[in-house]
């Protein structure tokens, strides 16, 4: 299993980005797939989470509002839709899949396969 995140770069504060997560298979229909970031000097920390029989979970107070998590099942990819972006989002940005269980989590150890993530930077 491949999970290959994409869509991070360089903006300004108060601009939008939308990061993409495309898992290389899936072969349960019960699965979560996370997003998490770890900024400079941090602990990786978990955003949002998507359950393929469960919605959608938010974790981080500081994001909730601005961040939407969504799908394409068809292209096995989520998507972090991150709006009004702030210096304090720049981090690296990693996707996480939950093979065989479809509840949800914010919490590392509970993901089994992870990307390499992506590079945001948020300009002030």
């Amino acid at each position: 299993v491949q999970v290959v995140e994409s869509g991070g770069g360089l903006v300004e504060a108060g601009e939008t980005l939308r990061l993409a997560c495309v898992v290389s298979e899936i072969d349960s229909d019960e699965h979560a797939i996370a997003w998490f970031r770890q900024g400079p000097g941090k602990e990786r920390e978990g955003l949002s989470c998507r359950s393929s029989k469960y919605g959608n979970s938010y974790y981080l107070n500081s994001v909730k509002g601005r961040f939407t998590i969504s799908n394409d099942t068809a292209k096995n990819t989520v998507y972090l839709h991150m709006n009004s972006l702030k210096p304090e989002d720049t981090a690296v940005y990693y996707c996480a899949l939950r093979a065989r269980s479809a509840l949800c989590s914010e919490y590392v150890p509970f993901y089994d396969y992870w990307g390499k993530g992506t590079l945001v930077t948020v300009s002030s």
